[in-house]
């Protein structure tokens, strides 16, 4: 049944949430100061220094087009929604999280002064193709549509997965025919929102009542819909969902539904690929990779190697 209550914690990460995503303007000061960083100010989103003592690869360098190494900067796009993967602290204005983390350290890699703009998830890859920017991070799994239009260079693994009230009866989603009659919450231009909805007929096909999706933009209104019994399960990514469930009462983590490579995204054919591969792996072996990831918790998600553009994981 709806929940009426909400817990502090709950209310303090919903607020975070709608705060960061409301700033889609490509301007990190438009996030208003001090809202983001609830959770920053009660030490749950972790400042350790790890990227400054990243010097440059001459190598991998080398790899960049020439009229990028002459320029010496390139511009990012990058989608602020929660942590672990990227968020703001209490400032409101300064961006942390893993792709913020790997993103600062393969510059440094490369001898590159970043630019960076703030952009909504469901923008970065179309403003790709157009030349807007250079690179885009976001938590973007690879996937073999996504494949057909934009190159990936990957930097960690993370992938589907659920998470639901403590009254609810599910206790594992091995197929989404489990969902059915139920209402999903997830983000709107994810791969979340494209496996709900292309397996929608399963449901129909069984002779059961299709579960329903309802999208949101923001992570704190998908929340919100959980909590207040609108939505039955939300399906997101399984580094986000399980940092969430930590900061809030009432819910749980399900389960993981599907692994993804994740990855920096780029245009298609872009030559930027070798020298971002060549950065991260260069990142691995001096340790920062590892460090990286062990600040944020998510030392699972390690890859052995980055690769380009990898078939989806099936």
């Amino acid at each position: 049944m709806p929940r009426t209550r909400h817990s502090a914690a709950f209310a303090l990460i919903t607020v975070a949430a709608l705060a960061l995503t409301a700033c889609g303007s490509g301007d990190p000061a438009a996030a208003p100061a001090g809202a983001a960083g609830t959770a920053a100010a009660k030490g749950r989103i972790p400042t350790t220094d790890v990227v400054s003592s990243v010097h440059k690869d001459e190598a991998a360098a080398k790899l960049l087009p020439a009229g990028v190494r002459a320029s010496g900067t390139f511009t990012i796009a990058s989608s602020i929604g929660n942590p672990p993967g990227a968020t703001y602290l209490e400032d409101g204005r300064t961006m942390a999280g893993t792709d913020i983390d790997i993103a600062d350290a393969v510059a440094r890699k490369l001898g590159l002064k970043l630019k960076r703009e703030v952009a909504s998830f469901e923008a970065i890859l179309p403003a790709l193709g157009s030349g807007k920017y250079d690179v885009g991070t976001g938590n973007f799994g690879v996937t073999e549509e996504r494949r057909r239009t934009i190159d990936f260079v990957t930097y960690i693994n993370d992938g589907q997965g659920f998470a639901v009230r403590d009254d609810s009866k599910l206790k594992r989603v091995t197929d989404l025919t489990q969902l059915c009659g139920l209402t999903v919450g997830t983000g709107a231009g994810t791969t979340f929102e494209v496996t709900l909805e292309e397996n929608r007929h399963l449901c129909s096909d069984t002779g059961k009542k299709p579960y329903e999706v309802k999208t949101y933009s923001d992570q704190g209104a998908i929340w919100g819909s959980l909590q207040q019994g609108r939505s039955d399960v939300v399906m997101s990514t399984i580094n986000g969902l399980r940092y969430a469930v930590e900061q809030q009462e009432g819910v749980r983590f399900l389960n993981e539904f599907k692994r993804l490579d994740v990855g920096f995204a780029f245009k298609k054919g872009t030559p930027l690929a070798p020298a971002f591969q060549a950065a991260v792996n260069g990142l691995k072996a001096d340790g920062t990779y590892d460090e990286i990831l062990k600040k944020w918790g998510i030392s699972a998600s390690a890859i052995k190697t980055s690769q380009i553009s990898p078939p989806e994981i099936k």
